[in-house]
């Protein structure tokens, strides 16, 4: 784990028992106690949104693995992006390395995940303009609503610009000249022009674009449900708009935050800001976020040690044939 990574852990989590110090922890306890076991409703609820997220990726993998194997595998990256200090892209390299066991066509696979990643910005940019939408006809002040807004405008130009230079710019081509020059010869050939050739080819596919893009939106409303239901069992009822604006305004504090490891800290404090925003207590709207804590590792858990456990057993499977030979 690099310095900034340990920085950014350690300010999240010094800012996390700030908030619960500030709240006081008997409120906060005894907004989560009032929900009991039915909590944990929100975990399968949350493997629904997954397989969403899941059938957008199986749209652009021309062949994709069985349906079962990429819910573990997205399980995983999920796992390892909210979990481990793996700034935002490990689950999605760990993704790669794990349908390759499946599927040997790297170029492919990393294509697919490099333009859902580029789907998911683009998602979140409508599903966050909803959240502002929603929450200025919510909230009585509007100053923090007003910034996270224009972020989001200022930010813009950069999923645009990708985009563009993915299609048009043969960033990996470019990035495999640099890396021979630096490197020499002697490293794996990164074959960037291929990878080039099935991200256009992706681009050029825009049935299965819109499909794609149409399951994640889909997946993104469907996750405002765990709001709604968390903010119902907690004692707050809140309507599925003000729900939608808590969860799209909490994401964009995320996804801006994405040098704070699992985003820990910045996540609690989205959640208490734009829950106090909507008319949600204080209390209340820093036990939500305890409680999306809680789901991501009741969770995520499973999945890296579902992870471990795959990977020991293929190591196991590679170097077997090595052992029981005649003078070994």
């Amino acid at each position: 784990m690099n310095r900034l990574a340990i920085g950014g852990a350690l300010a999240g989590l010094l800012l996390l028992c700030g908030l619960v110090a500030w709240q006081g922890w008997h409120a906060v306890l005894d907004a989560v106690a009032q929900a009991g076991w039915t909590l944990l409703l929100l975990v399968p609820l949350r493997v629904v949104t997954l397989m969403l997220d899941v059938r957008a990726w199986q749209i652009l993998l021309e062949r994709a693995p069985g349906f079962p194997f990429l819910l573990w595998v997205a399980a995983v990256r999920e796992a390892v992006n909210r979990l481990l200090p793996a700034a935002g892209v490990g689950g999605e390299v760990v993704g790669v390395r794990l349908v390759r066991t499946r599927l040997p066509d790297t170029a492919a696979i990393t294509a697919s995940v490099i333009v859902e990643v580029l789907l998911t910005m683009i998602v979140l940019y409508l599903f966050c303009g909803l959240g502002v939408v929603l929450m200025a006809q919510i909230a009585a002040g509007m100053h923090q609503v007003g910034v996270i807004a224009t972020g989001l405008a200022l930010s813009l130009p950069l999923p645009l610009l990708a985009w563009w230079l993915l299609r048009h710019g043969a960033p990996f081509q470019r990035l495999e000249r640099w890396r021979l020059r630096l490197l020499g010869p002697r490293t794996p050939d990164l074959d960037g022009a291929r990878l080039d050739a099935a991200v256009v080819r992706l681009f050029g596919r825009h049935g299965a674009l819109l499909r794609a893009l149409g399951w994640q939106l889909l997946s993104y409303l469907l996750g405002s449900l765990e709001t709604w239901y968390a903010l119902r069992l907690l004692g707050h009822p809140v309507d599925l708009g003000t729900a939608v604006a808590i969860e799209a305004l909490t994401q964009a504090a995320r996804h801006a935050s994405f040098l704070v490891p699992a985003g820990l800290g910045v996540q609690e404090a989205a959640v208490l800001l734009f829950g106090v925003l909507a008319g949600v207590g204080g209390e209340v709207a820093l036990s939500l976020a305890l409680v999306k804590r809680m789901r991501e590792i009741v969770l995520g858990l499973p999945a890296l040690l579902s992870w471990h456990w795959f990977e020991a057993r293929r190591l196991r499977r590679l170097t077997r044939p090595h052992y029981g030979r005649p003078g070994t």
